[in-house]
């Protein structure tokens, strides 16, 4: 059966790569954001991160546009992004939201648009869950390790964890999942580890690209 498709998902292009069950904190100030996100927490629908290739995060405009163009600089990013969910929003002052959003579900753009005012939204089909899958016999250290440097983390944060539970240590993609968002890892790399879909080779890889930190560390 083919997997959902999102009509007008509204899109949020950042230089990060969102994760499922990954959290990720929002400043909202630009005005074609603030009313998305707005709407999206009073109706308690998803967003989609995706991952900028060209552009920054902030709106910026093109004098140069002429009256054919739209007034906006080129901005252009990853089909393939990530569902995010408004868990928090606080309002601290007109003109500002501060949300904390969670990863759920992968999805893949079919077409984007860029309206009048410089909001994204695309038609997007929902890629498919990872598996369950139990973290094999030679991947284990990688469970381990996480589970030892997030009690560390843990130590070392004054509030809220970073990675809060529920934790999933048997699980292989939740455990890549977690070591391809805190990994030191280029955007671009960090996107390609998102795209892979199966969870096991994610995992590999993630441990490949650690053991290469290591290495250059010593």
């Amino acid at each position: 059966m083919a997997e959902p498709t999102l009509e007008a998902l509204p899109l949020f292009p950042l230089s990060t790569v969102l994760y499922p069950g990954s959290l990720l904190p929002l400043r909202i100030f630009e005005v074609r954001y603030l009313d998305m996100i707005g709407r999206a927490h009073r109706d308690r629908t998803p967003f989609g991160i995706v991952s900028l290739t060209e552009g920054r995060e902030v709106q910026q405009p093109n004098p140069g546009a002429g009256a054919s163009g739209d007034g906006y600089a080129q901005e252009a990013f990853h089909d393939v992004g990530t569902l995010a969910s408004i868990e928090v929003l606080e309002r601290p002052q007109p003109g500002l939201l501060l949300a904390r959003c969670r990863g759920t579900r992968r999805f893949r753009l079919l077409s984007q648009q860029r309206l009048k005012h410089g909001l994204w939204t695309g038609r997007a089909q929902l890629l498919a869950d990872d598996p369950v899958l139990e973290v094999p016999a030679d991947l284990e250290p990688m469970a381990l390790t996480l589970h030892a440097l997030l009690r560390e983390l843990d130590s070392q944060s004054a509030g809220e964890p970073p990675i809060p539970p529920p934790h999933q240590f048997d699980d292989c993609g939740w455990v890549a999942n977690r070591w391809c968002e805190l990994l030191p890892l280029a955007p671009a790399v960090k996107q390609r580890l998102l795209e892979t879909d199966s969870p096991l080779l994610r995992l590999e890889l993630a441990a490949d690209l650690l053991e290469g930190l290591r290495r250059r560390e010593t």
